[in-house]
């Protein structure tokens, strides 16, 4: 047995989507000053790193908030998908890629992942996403989760429609995911967002587990 760890680590100088707030650590006390602990504040939004999305992020009414995604959905099976020359993950290259019949969790690897493993500063809008008839494909086919290597699942000059046929459909989001040191195949993920009452998205702790 193998655990990838798929997160992102936080950090100051973490890209953050267009506008969002930097991520702020103070350290509030220091053992090297005189105090008992060490002690850390952190400030961020929830859309940071790697970080699940609710249907509350684009839905106000009746939406589900993050500590209302079900558990058995962020655990369980998945397949990692490499489409390492897909511009945009459309309907199309989903039907190419030969996916496994069953498949209910399903994580895109694109070349989006060499942002992470060449530690590329800054947010770049060129990232590889999912198109809406993608987003479409995927609903149509049952899929239940979905993660892809990158701040959004959506392209970044039109980030709503993808997000709300996804979320719409009760399809959990996972983005930021660091997928550079993986492999195309099956694994056991679990993806576990904090707990926050009422909020639109967490930052999680993701990691794969293969045999």
């Amino acid at each position: 047995m193998r655990i990838y760890d798929i997160s992102l680590t936080i950090t100051q100088e973490i890209p953050v989507w267009p506008g969002d707030p930097p991520v702020m650590l103070e350290r509030m006390t220091t053992i090297a000053a005189g105090a008992d602990v060490n002690l850390t504040r952190l400030a961020m939004c929830v859309h940071t790193g790697t970080h699940v999305d609710a249907p509350y992020h684009l839905f106000s009414k009746n939406a589900a908030t993050v500590d209302q995604l079900p558990l058995k959905i962020l655990s369980g099976r998945a397949y990692l998908l490499h489409l390492p020359d897909c511009d945009q993950i459309t309907a199309q290259a989903l039907e190419q890629a030969q996916i496994p019949p069953r498949t209910r969790r399903l994580l895109f690897k694109t070349r989006n992942s060499r942002y992470w493993s060449s530690h590329t500063d800054g947010f770049q809008t060129d990232f590889v996403a999912l198109s809406p008839d993608g987003a479409e494909w995927l609903v149509k086919r049952g899929i239940k989760l979905v993660g892809i290597d990158y701040l959004s699942i959506s392209p970044y000059d039109d980030v709503r429609p993808t997000h709300e046929i996804l979320l719409k459909a009760g399809v959990v989001i996972i983005e930021g995911l660091d997928l550079s040191h993986v492999s195309q195949g099956r694994y056991t993920l679990h993806c576990l967002p904090l707990k926050i009452a009422g909020a639109d998205g967490a930052p999680a702790r993701a990691i794969l587990i293969g045999v």
